[in-house]
């Protein structure tokens, strides 16, 4: 599924004034996920590719230790969903 399926699909489920939390790998994060290339984005960005009708309410960083002991960096963004 591409990013804009993944849009179009928040749109159509989330009523107006509802809210979504996304959790993204941060810009800083890793390239790869078990192999496999990922999307990387700050609040900024995943606000970008959400487009009209969504408001970025608040943004968090997070460090998640992995079972290996390395450090990736993920992005926390709340949006509520607006008219």
């Amino acid at each position: 599924m591409t990013g804009d399926a993944y849009v179009t699909r928040l749109r159509k489920a989330l009523k107006i004034g509802g809210h979504a939390i996304m959790a993204t790998f941060a810009l800083d994060g890793p390239e790869k996920c078990s192999g496999l290339p990922v999307m990387r984005y700050d609040a900024t960005r995943l606000a970008q590719a959400l487009g009209f009708g969504f408001k970025l309410l608040r943004s968090q960083p997070n460090d998640h230790a992995t079972p290996w002991g390395s450090q990736q960096r993920f992005q926390f963004s709340a949006f509520q969903r607006v008219g």
